[in-house]
């Protein structure tokens, strides 16, 4: 095992569910104006809410590998494909990180300067922001009518073949 096996599963289960949400949105063919559509207490509509998604996933991320990510000062998403590329993007990043050494202590400094902050808590904090929008996205889809698609963990466990069935004698 590597230093930053405990890592793998979290950090791809999160950049798999957020592609796996926008790729299911591209294939519905959601009209503008479904994308557009909001639901209590949610950030914005399914496109302004995985445009958000995957710019503080980079902004996190360029952090903490300290590497740009364009992406993240550029102009807002206006369709789910540049979507999909930016999180494809992220994802090869985080691939990056994960080969290297992690210091989850080492400090970055955030808010124009005024705060320090750990880079693990830039790591929960990823995993958990992603995870609260994606199920802001899946409200407002059920809210649509349309059932949402399985991005747990489970089901990236099967889609990467993490999990697996048994033979009947257990093996």
């Amino acid at each position: 095992m590597g230093l930053n096996d405990l890592l793998y599963d979290p950090i791809r289960h999160n950049n798999w569910a957020t592609g796996s949400l926008t790729r299911f949105c591209l294939d519905r063919k959601l009209t503008a104006e479904q994308l557009e559509i909001t639901g209590v207490g949610t950030y914005g509509g399914i496109l302004a809410t995985l445009d958000h998604i995957v710019r503080c996933d980079g902004s996190y991320l360029r952090r903490i590998v300290d590497r740009p990510l364009d992406y993240v000062d550029s102009d807002p998403a206006t369709d789910l494909e540049t979507i999909a590329g930016w999180n494809a993007e992220a994802g090869a990043l985080w691939e990056v990180f994960l080969t290297q050494p992690i210091d989850v202590e080492r400090v970055i400094v955030v808010d124009n300067n005024t705060r320090g902050t750990r880079v693990g808590i830039f790591i929960a904090q990823a995993i958990n922001h992603a995870n609260h929008h994606r199920e802001q996205v899946c409200a407002i889809l059920t809210g649509l009518g349309i059932e949402p698609p399985d991005i747990q963990a489970w089901e990236y466990a099967w889609e990467s073949e993490r999990i697996w069935d048994l033979a009947v004698d257990g093996r």
